[in-house]
């Protein structure tokens, strides 16, 4: 009696897929491909969710450490605070900070490895830089001027011999003349501290104070431009060309998007593709509902036969096996979502605990060496929808070829 209050499509399609069938292999089939649509669901939203961690870390990592905006002038400054404080003015600014540029090579323990040294201004480098959150038992007040402190990477400082204390030079590719002919230049520097970012962006990364640069670049007191940190680092090229050109002075810009750029596009352009290529999988997963549901619906024919006697319509039939289908989706999905939502929460864990259990390290090649992940809720809910579509979509065929059954034509079998 309970199945007269509902509907009687739903009715039978639950019972359907709840009843012991009399051939086993069809209700594996069954259940095969219930957890063959979770475990593409998961594997997807697993997926998405790394790519989301990628994307995070450079964003919010990479793109922190790194100056988002900078404008460099074509002469030195020497009165930069003045310009500094026409740029935090503007709306889209939210921090600036002066800046001096050496290349040139880093020298101790007879080990020598390149460097790209940034002068820098403490006080200001916190307004337009994550980096101090990273130094290790240290800040970036250790940088006084005339002091020739150096601050490094840990991974660098650790190539080189180096501990906090240890003297270490910085050779200049500008040659000076001296009795004993062209000689290139050096400046003996002291370790003031490291930093971990994880990444390799910092391994380039050579700090010391911006008034030791300049003394060395022999342009004492002057700077060479400012880092700008704006309110959306994807404007930032829009806002550096701007100001560049509504400064007084001589400035020319630069911004992220041409050291990096192409890197965030990748991992933009790979999310589309690695989604596209993993809805692959969801839709071997439906073709195997199908085929279920055919057989499904081979083993039911005398069934069906009886009920179109009884005078259920063709449409009738049709909704009891798109209902299935509505179900076995329904169930695939949340089991789906369910071991995505659990494998992307642990992978990171995962991942480092292989690394360390094996001694690798699986993300040598990238830009960070660690796996990030992010669950967003747009990739799960899309997920699962797209299951479920795509489940009720498969569905179609075999109910549409269950309406066609003639119940004479089963009935005289029977």
């Amino acid at each position: 009696m309970r199945g007269m209050f509902k509907p009687l499509s739903i009715y039978i399609g639950r019972r359907y897929l709840r009843a012991k069938r009399r051939s086993h292999f069809i209700s594996f089939i069954s259940l095969s491909s219930i957890f063959g649509l979770a475990l593409s669901i998961a594997v997807l939203i697993t997926v998405l969710s790394v790519i989301n961690g990628f994307q995070r870390e450079l964003e919010q990592r990479i793109l922190g450490l790194i100056p988002q905006a900078k404008l460099y002038s074509y002469e030195p400054m020497a009165d930069w605070e003045f310009t500094a404080s026409q740029l935090i003015t503007d709306e889209e600014v939210q921090g600036v900070a002066p800046f001096n540029e050496l290349q040139g090579m880093l020298s101790a323990n007879k080990h020598v490895k390149p460097a790209f040294v940034t002068g820098i201004d403490p006080a200001y480098e916190k307004d337009v830089s994550i980096l101090e959150g990273f130094i290790n038992n240290g800040s970036l007040g250790l940088l006084t001027p005339g002091a020739y402190g150096i601050i490094m990477d840990a991974v660098t400082a650790r190539e080189l011999g180096l501990i906090v204390g240890d003297k270490v030079t910085l050779i200049l590719p500008e040659a000076s003349i001296s009795p004993a002919g062209l000689l290139p230049r050096f400046k003996r520097f002291t370790l003031k501290a490291t930093f971990s970012t994880g990444a390799d962006v910092g391994k380039y990364m050579v700090l010391i104070h911006y008034q030791d640069a300049a003394r060395v670049l022999r342009q004492v007191g002057k700077v060479h431009g400012f880092r700008l940190k704006v309110k959306d680092l994807f404007i930032a090229p829009e806002v550096a060309w701007r100001l560049s050109h509504a400064l007084p002075g001589n400035f020319y810009p630069s911004d992220w998007t041409r050291s990096h750029g192409s890197l965030y596009q990748a991992i933009r352009m790979q999310k589309g593709m690695i989604a596209l290529l993993l809805l692959l999988i969801v839709a071997v997963a439906v073709f195997n509902i199908v085929a279920s549901l055919v057989m499904l619906v081979n083993d039911k024919k005398a069934d069906i036969a009886i009920l179109r006697t009884l005078g259920l319509s063709s449409f009738g039939v049709m909704r009891i096996f798109i209902v299935q289908g509505f179900f076995i989706g329904v169930i695939g999905s949340v089991i789906g979502v369910l071991l995505g939502l659990v494998f992307s929460s642990v992978l990171s864990d995962l991942h480092a605990g292989l690394e360390a259990l094996f001694n690798l390290n699986l993300l040598e090649s990238y830009f960070i060496h660690y796996l990030p992940t992010e669950i967003r809720l747009s990739d799960v809910v899309g997920t699962a929808v797209m299951g479920l579509f795509l489940t009720v979509l498969a569905s179609i065929y075999p109910a549409w070829r269950a309406s066609k059954t003639e119940p004479a034509d089963e009935l005289r079998h029977e």
